[in-house]
């Protein structure tokens, strides 16, 4: 589940360079990217729900993926409200 500060969102585009044009449950469109410690421990496609971090400068624009939820996962977050 989010933490405090983490945002729901849905991956929208691929954009290259392990960046990802996402649609984040507050409303805001956000190009994220992988930080490089998280890299190689998933893969990440465009409809994949994911929890992104937003940065302090830019939060509004810019964020950090965290992890990607699986289909289980993503009923859990339907269930409890926080995704469409």
């Amino acid at each position: 589940m989010p933490k405090r500060g983490d945002i729901v969102g849905t991956v929208t585009k691929a954009l290259g360079a392990s960046k990802f044009s996402v649609s984040c449950s507050d409303g805001n469109e956000r190009v994220c990217s992988i930080p490089g410690r998280l890299r190689r421990r998933f893969w990440i496609k465009e409809g994949d729900v994911v929890l992104v971090k937003p940065w302090v400068v830019q939060s509004n624009e810019r964020g950090d993926i965290l992890w990607r939820y699986s289909n289980m996962d993503k009923d859990k977050l339907k269930a409890a409200g926080l995704l469409k």
